[in-house]
């Protein structure tokens, strides 16, 4: 098939190059799914070498063959043309252009294929051809369509701008339509974007705000989305913003406007003008107290996150469940006395890095040790190969803690060779959170920098410390003997929420479940592919929603299907970090969120999402009780061979991985061959670098799964996505979790009575 898309031809592919016959059915490899796209690679004798005197085209678009040998007239050491062709099979057999995998960017926060909103374009009867472009300026980035009118038509831009947002996400839309007799090419008769005509903008007049109020609001825009400038018609979800960031901006804005700030204001009032009209109302009326260092009593109690971790620990000191381990190798000339000291200055900076929880009457509390009572030791260990590192490293990394009787943290360097070492260090789970690593990878850099120049590091000190907060947290939560604290009414209303709630998911496991956990688990990956991402974009936007909230769903009705149930629960982690002086401390403040799912199979898709939608906004609303403390009221069935209340977890992963670099030396993580498994399954989800999709990892319990049926379950997931996306309205009882391979070999193979 071959057609001219936007100036981009696309070369005829012969049957005898590329036929389904050969490249599909083959027994050895597994058939592309219809609707699946993926990127068009191109193989066969017809192909070039390369390009002439581009060597690195010729790397990045000709690539080895992975079917060499496999399939008749390919060579050992052939290789395939990656085309940029974005493709997918439909129903006939026939391969459908969608567009160019490498017109992707981001605009704004969020991910868009230029393609979709080009196709958006050329489907009115008037456009023959569209290209679209983000064009930089004084004014930002800004979305710019160029279109060649079709024969006998005139182009009434604003005409098309609003046919196009009928079908595209509002953030999609071009901001200005330019109309072309034709498109320029280049010598080789493809689209030459360099020749485009600079953009005429009718521009909108950025409106400043104009009251306290307002200025307030755009600041914290501002503050929590990175972003330069913002005025009073930018949209918190158009610049990026998600559900899970949503609790940051409403703490944020209570603390600022002395007012309590439900997270829904955000949701049905999401611009900067519309959002100050409605906090106007609340400002000043009281919200919770600053979080502020102050007086410290002589026993300070854990705090109630800390409570349930330090809980666990007593059960089981030898798990490595919840430890929080680090491994890096550095190359290069590293200065250990300057590594040293730079270690001790951050375990200074944070006490809850130097923190025993000893046991008493009353029950656990906080205890801040000096820095020499710490146990880590960074004298350099000699290490003989790989294998002897490994084996350090995990024995390092892997043994469990008593954090009644100790500091829960453990470091060691391993040299290799005079210019190769491995820093090894682990933390419980008790003294830091997955949010910690960022703050903590920047003081390291900060303080080693300052060591090899000879002073000490010139850091700001932190506004509070770990010990600050805990006492904060009581003062704001309150007792559960006052029927009006926020802790006794968001007790009620989770015990609402999740009464009758069933005590297991009873999803088909590879072997019975252990009367005792083991906590060891392994992981295998996937990824959601960028045009499902773009289709869940704009469709959870024009439902009113997150992608958190349709991925949540999504994952719901697969759960479902598996589990032949319809109340679904998983959990989900919230960074518990609202306060801004929270922003740059190490310590324990995730929070875990049950979110429940009621999957009727009569109703369709997008009703369970709008469903899904005021669950899960509910839940973010009452996000102060610790996880620790709800099961502790809801009390229920308490076993060591299962998690209580969920047994899944799903994650977006909205935090940026921090990435160390250290003055001389060359940071490379080592992988260590251990995996802890909290719960049956753990989804995390995070937007793939420069690739528009989504990367996947589902961690899963070794003592009920094998890494195959996780994989399985992981595709299945993808599939119910894509599917759902495809036709919202679909009931879900009617979406099918089995690929074609899959109902093949259960309708077909196992029913075969010969």
């Amino acid at each position: 098939h071959y057609e001219t898309v936007a100036g981009d031809v696309v070369v005829p592919i012969g049957a005898p190059v590329w036929n389904t016959r050969t490249y599909v059915l083959d027994a050895r490899l597994r058939p592309v799914p219809v609707g699946v796209a993926g990127e068009l690679y191109m193989a066969g004798v017809q192909l070039a070498r390369g390009y002439q005197g581009r060597a690195d085209l010729t790397a990045d678009r000709f690539v080895a063959n992975p079917f060499a040998g496999a399939t008749a007239g390919e060579d050992a050491g052939s290789r395939l043309y990656r085309t940029g062709d974005l493709v997918r099979w439909n129903r006939d057999g026939d391969l459908e252009y969608l567009g160019r995998t490498d017109f992707q960017v981001k605009l704004r926060g969020l991910r868009i294929e230029l393609g979709e909103i080009e196709s958006a374009l050329t489907a009115q009867d008037t456009v023959a051809q569209a290209v679209v472009i983000v064009h930089e300026s004084d004014l930002g980035q800004q979305l710019v369509g160029y279109v060649v009118p079709a024969d006998g038509h005139t182009v009434n831009t604003e005409a098309v701008r609003e046919a196009a947002g009928q079908s595209l996400p509002r953030y999609m839309v071009p901001d200005v339509l330019m109309v072309l007799d034709v498109l320029p090419l280049n010598s080789s008769g493809k689209l030459d974007r360099k020749a485009l005509p600079a953009p005429e903008f009718t521009v909108r007049v950025f409106r400043a705000p104009t009251n306290p109020v307002e200025e307030t609001v755009a600041g914290v825009f501002v503050e929590v989305l990175g972003v330069d400038r913002v005025g009073l018609d930018d949209d918190f979800f158009a610049l990026g913003g998600n559900s899970l960031i949503a609790t940051r901006v409403t703490a944020r804005l209570g603390a600022a406007l002395d007012a309590r700030v439900p997270v829904r204001e955000l949701f049905e009032a999401s611009t900067v003008e519309a959002l100050a009209v409605r906090l106007e109302r609340h400002a000043g009326q009281g919200g919770r107290p600053a979080l502020v260092a102050g007086p410290r009593p002589g026993r300070v109690p854990v705090s109630l996150a800390q409570q349930r971790m330090w809980f666990l620990n007593r059960f089981d000191p030898g798990s490595a469940a919840y430890n929080i381990p680090l491994a890096i190798r550095l190359t290069g000339e590293l200065d250990v006395a300057a590594l040293g000291a730079a270690v001790t200055d951050v375990l200074v900076r944070h006490e809850a890095l130097r923190t025993v929880f000893p046991d008493s009457e009353q029950g656990p509390s906080q205890v801040i040790v000096p820095v020499s009572q710490v146990p880590v030791d960074l004298t350099p260990v000699p290490v003989a190969g790989e294998d002897e590192l490994r084996d350090c490293a995990a024995r390092l990394l892997t043994g469990g803690f008593d954090v009644a009787a100790g500091v829960p943290i453990r470091g060691g360097l391993f040299r290799v060779s005079d210019s190769e070492h491995v820093l090894a260090m682990v933390v419980h789970h008790i003294c830091a959170d997955g949010f910690s690593t960022a703050p903590l990878a920047r003081d390291v850099v900060v303080a080693y920098a300052a060591r090899c120049a000879g002073h000490e590091p010139g850091w700001a000190p932190l506004p509070v410390q770990y010990a600050d907060y805990t006492l904060w947290q009581q003062e704001v939560l309150g007792s559960e003997d006052d029927p009006g604290s926020a802790l006794s009414q968001q007790l009620g209303y989770w015990s609402g929420a999740l009464a009758g709630l069933p005590d297991v998911l009873a999803l088909p496991t590879d072997r019975p479940r252990p009367a005792v956990r083991s906590g060891i688990g392994g992981t295998v990956e996937f990824s959601v592919p960028a045009p499902t991402v773009v289709r869940l974009q704009s469709w959870a936007h024009e439902r009113g929603a997150t992608p958190f909230m349709v991925v949540h769903a999504a994952l719901s009705v697969v759960l479902a299907k598996l589990s032949g149930t319809t109340d679904i629960a998983v959990g989900s982690p919230i960074a518990g970090r609202g306060e801004a002086a929270l922003d740059d401390l190490v310590g324990m403040f995730v929070n875990t969120l049950v979110l429940r799912a009621e999957c009727e199979p009569n109703q369709s898709f997008a009703e369970l999402v709008d469903r899904v939608r005021e669950t899960d906004l509910e839940a973010f609303a009452h996000a102060d009780v610790p996880f620790e403390r709800l099961v502790e009221e809801l009390n229920p069935i308490r076993s060591q061979s299962f998690s209580p209340l969920f047994q899944v977890m799903l994650a977006f992963q909205n935090y940026t991985q921090s990435v160390v670099e250290l003055p001389g030396l060359t940071i490379a993580p080592l992988e260590v061959e251990w995996e802890a498994a909290q719960f049956d399954l753990s989804m995390t989800l995070g937007d793939a670098d420069g690739g528009g999709g989504y990367v996947g990892s589902l961690a899963y319990a070794s003592d009920i799964f094998d890494a195959g049926t996780a994989a399985q379950i992981a595709e299945r997931f993808v599939r119910v996505l894509e599917a759902v996306l495809e036709d919202p309205t679909a009931a879900v009882g009617e979406v099918s979790v089995l690929g074609e391979a899959e109902r093949r070999r259960v309708l077909s193979e196992w029913n075969d009575t010969r």
